[in-house]
């Protein structure tokens, strides 16, 4: 009952944001990006969401991706972000949510704190010259890949051994402490998922329950959002339609058709690639400095 009650507010929020980006893109139908590439953006969210329901995370491989293909200006690649994985997310939130057991308390408290957050941090992110958000997101890619390296090498995992599926008293009140912080930095295009996993797993909770907490997390947190990256116009309107609607089928086809991948190769080329990213976004966050 409590879940389902969870379900259909996360569907009103989704609902009011799809209502909110679909104007938007209606009004600006004539003014759409011609850099962007409906192919490109579109493959790249297929391919980013259908690692992102694996556990990879889709922020830092889209703006690999966005980047590499030329697809967005740095400066709005934040909102791009939001916005574009907002459907996506949502639906693996419905999917993970269902099928795994979390403490009702702590799944709610987390996932508000990361609204807050969120929301907070948006109005801010959405103003930010382009070589401040250069440089932290390049910044936060690399510690993005620092997690994935340190659960490749088994710093994180070997914490990740508990089997509680909820969080009392001082536990509960980090989490929701942290999941504030990530709530708002996920604004400036920095991954949540990752982080939060470390963070489930050092609160002793079972790795599995970090799905439905970091999935549940951004979906609620995203339509919150996006909706101030939409209003501002801070966002890639092209490139963010093109990724949701190929991010739900890249879903889809992880959730109901994939049963097994090669995920340690995957992520280690993952590494690979955000790291190189976050190298290329602190040079340009410098080059812009020395510019200016």
């Amino acid at each position: 009952m409590l879940t389902t009650i969870l379900l259909s507010v996360l569907g009103v929020f989704t609902a009011v944001f799809g209502f909110t980006f679909g104007k938007d893109f209606v009004n600006h139908k004539d003014e759409l990006e011609e850099e962007t590439s409906w192919a490109k953006s579109g493959f790249t969210g297929l391919l980013t969401n259908f690692l992102d329901t694996l556990g990879i995370g889709s922020f830092a491989p889209t703006t690999a991706l966005l980047r590499g293909f030329k697809q967005v200006e740095d400066k709005v690649l934040p909102g791009t972000l939001n916005v574009s994985c907002t459907a996506p997310v949502v639906l693996e939130a419905f999917a993970f949510i269902t099928a795994i057991e979390v403490e009702f308390v702590t799944l709610v408290s987390m996932i508000a704190a990361a609204v807050v957050g969120s929301v907070l941090g948006a109005g801010i992110i959405s103003r930010m010259p382009e070589k401040k958000i250069q440089f932290i997101m390049g910044i936060a890619l690399i510690a993005t890949a620092f997690v994935m390296l340190a659960g490749q090498v088994g710093w994180i995992d070997s914490l990740g051994t508990g089997t509680a599926v909820g969080l009392t008293g001082g536990k509960l009140f980090i989490a929701v402490i942290g999941n504030f912080i990530l709530g708002a930095l996920m604004t400036a295009g920095i991954g949540l998922y990752a982080p939060c996993m470390a963070l489930v797993y050092m609160l002793g909770m079972s790795p599995d329950v970090a799905f439905p907490i970091m999935m549940g997390s951004c979906a609620f947190l995203m339509p919150a959002a996006s909706i101030k990256f939409v209003k501002e116009g801070a966002y890639n309107r092209k490139a963010s339609l093109a990724i949701s609607i190929f991010g739900v089928i890249g879903v889809l086809i992880a959730v109901f058709i994939v049963t097994s991948l090669p995920m340690n190769v995957l992520t280690w080329l993952v590494i690979v690639v955000i790291t190189y990213t976050g190298i290329t976004l602190l040079r340009d966050s410098q080059k812009v400095v020395a510019e200016a």
